[in-house]
């Protein structure tokens, strides 16, 4: 029963403008974000949280936890990294960004996917809990696999 000094509380749940981040946390949630391509497999787990998911293309598919760091030790080494059409959202202690990175290392060709991360504000720390990429296949090749 509401008062009539109370208006009826709405239940359903409401629609939430995601907030936008400050310049300085974007530009440091991006520089995480590349040092988990670039810096090596000690940097990517110290920013990664302990039971963090990966999504990577078959094989190896979905990982959690050391099946994660037991795939990216035999996989890093990313010379360097370029990532456009950043997104980045925010809500709370939660941040995602999604983008598309073009990662360049000796002795593959170049890798290029759509990527997304989830990051967790622990105290004072941004934590990737989550990460997922997606290869990009050249409109040639998907046409001739899709439609073929």
């Amino acid at each position: 029963m509401t008062s009539a000094h109370q208006a009826p509380v709405d239940h359903r749940r409401s629609i939430v403008k995601p907030e936008v981040t400050s310049a300085i946390e974007d530009a440091f949630l991006w520089s995480l974000e590349e040092r988990f391509w670039t810096s090596g497999l000690d940097s990517a787990r110290a920013t990664t949280a302990q039971n963090a998911v990966m999504i990577f293309p078959f094989p190896p598919g979905i990982l959690q936890g050391e099946q994660v760091w037991d795939h990216l030790q035999r996989n890093t080494g990313w010379r360097s990294v370029v990532m456009t059409d950043r997104n980045t959202t925010l809500r709370g202690i939660i941040a995602m960004l999604a983008y598309r990175v073009s990662a360049e290392k000796a002795g593959v060709p170049i890798y290029e996917a759509l990527c997304a991360s989830t990051y967790l504000q622990d105290e004072d720390n941004w934590l990737r809990i989550s990460h997922q990429q997606t290869p990009v296949i050249p409109t040639e090749l998907l046409t001739k696999f899709v439609w073929s």
